[in-house]
């Protein structure tokens, strides 16, 4: 049997010696201190289960309720919106510019970019809309008298729709974070949008100056 050349044998000694120097136990290095932070999900579900058996819960369900329900019934009314004081009346051109080409659902192309469209030449708004302070007994009363055997649309600024609705037999609308009056640049009620030509003719007018005008 030959016997290794030296320069081979000192190659497999040297990685004999290493095999059991990477399983080393180095012992302990400064100091380990367990794991000790509760799991999220179990503070949670401890807190939770603390709350069910306290009745706070039930509590917090039922104070819930009662705030989406007096938000029903009682929305927020929208900012800036004042008594009108005097007349003022402007015309609005609903027309807009189309941005991007408009194409059914075969690609084929209904309206080109840059086009100008206006509204009201395939939707005509037919009824006025009256924007009025649900919580002025006046407004109230004219907005009845004057449009309560018509179909025009009442929009609340401010009020009680559900309430109104119940008392006064008729629909009411509400003004949802003022979206119409801001788009109309309406800033005083009661004010009346209709439809004149291709356009939209906008009159804010005190109640009292209503009230005299022939009916």
């Amino acid at each position: 049997m030959k016997r290794a050349a030296p320069a081979t044998a000192l190659l497999i000694t040297t990685l004999l010696a290493t095999i059991p120097a990477s399983a080393r136990d180095y012992g302990q290095h400064g100091t380990i201190w367990p794991v000790i932070e509760p799991d999220l999900l179990e503070q949670i579900h401890a807190r939770l289960t603390h709350l069910e058996k306290t009745g706070e819960t039930a509590r917090l369900n039922k104070e819930l309720q009662r705030r989406t329900i007096a938000r029903v019934n009682r929305p927020a009314p929208v900012a800036g919106i004042g008594p009108a004081a005097s007349v003022r009346s402007w015309r609005f051109d609903p027309t807009i510019r189309v941005e991007r080409a408009i194409a059914d659902d075969k690609g084929r192309v209904i309206v080109a970019a840059g086009t100008r469209v206006n509204p009201l030449d395939t939707v005509p708004l037919r009824v006025p809309l009256v924007f009025l302070d649900g919580d002025d007994p006046a407004q109230l009363a004219w907005a009845v008298r004057r449009y309560g055997a018509t179909k025009a649309k009442l929009i609340l600024v401010r009020g009680a729709p559900l309430e109104l609705m119940k008392a006064r037999q008729r629909r009411f609308y509400l003004d949802q974070g003022g979206s119409l009056v801001k788009h109309f640049g309406i800033r005083s009620v009661p004010a009346i949008v209709e439809q004149e030509g291709r356009a939209l003719l906008i009159t804010e007018q005190p109640v009292r100056l209503q009230e005299r005008a022939p009916s």
